[in-house]
């Protein structure tokens, strides 16, 4: 699975979108990336868009492990971030990682589209700009 990070820098926040196949391996690299990503542009607010995934090989005791760790990254967990999931396998198993870890996170959503996503954060055109 690829993923590219972008970043409006008037909302402060930091869109990944996601293309291919989820697995345990691309998710751990994500969450390395994200953690560097988040801390780089100081964000306020997350979207993990992953409309683009063609197949979620993710395993779920891999989710519900990563879904326990506690995030390392300062901020992260107080400020609100969502994961954009339209297909129906794909929602379930992120329904299933925000329930494991709402201790950790508890401001991480799961929706259906990026549009329900800047609703709820009261953005109405967002500009992102690719990061390196």
């Amino acid at each position: 699975m690829a993923f590219r990070f972008e970043f409006d820098p008037v909302n402060k926040i930091l869109l990944a979108r996601f293309e291919g196949q989820l697995t345990n391996e691309s998710a751990a690299e994500y969450h390395d990336a994200l953690g560097k990503n988040w801390r780089a542009t100081d964000a306020r607010a997350g979207i993990w868009d992953f409309s683009a995934a063609t197949h979620f090989a993710v395993t779920p005791d891999f989710l519900r492990s990563l879904a326990m760790r506690k995030p390392t990254t300062p901020g992260l967990t107080s400020h609100p971030r969502f994961i954009v999931v339209p297909v129906t396998a794909g929602y379930g198993l992120m329904r299933m990682f925000q329930i494991a870890g709402d201790s950790s996170r508890p401001l991480l959503h799961v929706v259906r589209t990026v549009d329900e996503a800047l609703l709820a954060l009261g953005v109405q055109s967002p500009h992102f700009e690719p990061l390196e």
